[in-house]
């Protein structure tokens, strides 16, 4: 083999195992066994993430500093979640470390009484430690409020028509009269918000936050028309109240409506997992490089749609480097479509296992793959 006599330089860019292992943990047991097979490779390990859970991690990677914050959840009970204060002074906020669908305590009230307001408070925190950008990652919420918690949790009050303060939860939204927006945290106007998200959906309609994705967290068939009407007329008195029309906006939708929210801040949207190559300097690490290996928990035809993995490898090929795809498992189906972008699929599985097998010895199944894999790219040395 050609390649054989000169060392090769491996980028490894995977995305978590959810439910298994960290991106972080899935590249290093990727990068044991590249080693294994090519002792003398130049391993660059560069975690990604596409704006859901995870991000945090991977924006910290690339440097800053991780900050425990104490806010609301979903269902109003405190919790901690980490943020981040990144090296050039902005901050992260990870949707499902706040409101999150993994959290028990917010998943066990209903899903109309679920809200944001933690992530208004988490911003304001970050505020006072002197961030005035602010990377939103939008995946894994539990919430379908409009990101009427979001504002609330920034100083804004709503009111129904008798003059009565309402909570921001979506069972209230139906009944917003006014909305005092005078509370507005002022250092807001002096912030820059991103939006990760590779989500377009607009607030409201069949393919609004409700409709999409509501399911997902406890929405009923018979229940998404009258959320998503309670969320229009949300936005109907929210819009005038602060001069800015957005439900349309592609990504408003995202998160259950907390793009919304982020859209009425001036927020602009980007794919989460570009702003995570960016911020991780996923193309200085591929320059000069032989191969990327990157992957996910499971790829399918979503893979293709912003996915950490597809981002990768649209890097590595506008790098000219060859780009393979080792995840937990494949779909079938989609293997067709994701092999026009990548050379070669994988998964670790070695034959017929259990899911729990699977996740529990994932590292090991890992490196023996990614040993295999370099044997057959490289050469063994």
């Amino acid at each position: 083999m050609s390649n054989a006599m000169s060392a090769p330089i491996v980028v490894i860019a995977p995305d978590s195992f959810k439910g298994s292992l960290s991106a972080e943990q899935v590249a290093n047991a990727i990068a044991t066994g590249v080693r294994r097979a090519r002792a003398d490779a130049a391993v660059r390990i560069c975690p990604m993430a596409d704006g859901g859970e995870g991000t945090l991690d991977a924006m910290l990677a690339a440097g800053g500093e991780r900050r425990m914050l104490n806010v609301r959840g979903a269902a109003s009970a405190r919790r901690e979640a980490a943020t981040g204060l990144l090296g050039d002074g902005s901050a992260i906020i990870e949707t499902a470390e706040v409101v999150g669908i993994t959290d028990p305590d917010g998943m066990a009230v209903p899903v109309t009484e679920r809200d944001t307001r933690g992530m208004g408070e988490a911003i304001r925190a970050l505020l006072d430690l002197g961030a005035r950008r602010f990377y939103v990652a939008l995946g894994g919420s539990s919430t379908n409020d409009g990101g009427a918690g979001l504002l609330v949790g920034l100083g804004l009050k709503l009111f129904d028509a008798g003059g009565n303060e309402l909570e921001p939860v979506p069972s209230a939204l139906s009944r917003v009269a006014r909305i005092d927006v005078s509370g507005l945290d002022p250092r807001v106007k002096d912030a820059e918000f991103i939006g990760m998200s590779d989500v377009d959906n607009p607030l409201n309609g069949e393919h609004g936050a409700t409709a999409v994705f509501g399911p997902q967290k406890g929405v009923a068939p018979e229940q998404v028309k009258e959320i998503d009407a309670a969320l229009a007329r949300f936005a109907d008195v929210l819009e005038p109240a602060l001069g800015r029309t957005a439900r349309d906006n592609a990504g408003a939708g995202a998160a259950g409506g907390l793009g919304f929210a982020l859209h009425m801040l001036g927020a602009s949207f980007e794919p989460g997992a570009e702003v995570v190559a960016r911020k991780i300097g996923l193309d200085a690490a591929l320059e000069g490089a032989s191969w990327l290996i990157t992957g996910e928990g499971r790829s399918d035809v979503q893979t293709l749609h912003g996915k950490a993995p597809f981002i990768a490898c649209k890097h590595a090929r506008a790098a000219g480097v060859e780009a393979s795809l080792l995840s937990g498992g494949i779909d079938p189906k989609a293997l067709q479509r994701l092999s026009e972008f990548f050379s070669g699929c994988f998964s670790p599985a070695p034959g017929p296992i259990t899911l729990e097998v699977a996740i529990r010895d994932a590292g090991t199944l890992l490196e023996n793959e990614a040993e295999q894999l370099t044997r057959l790219k490289f050469g063994s040395r």
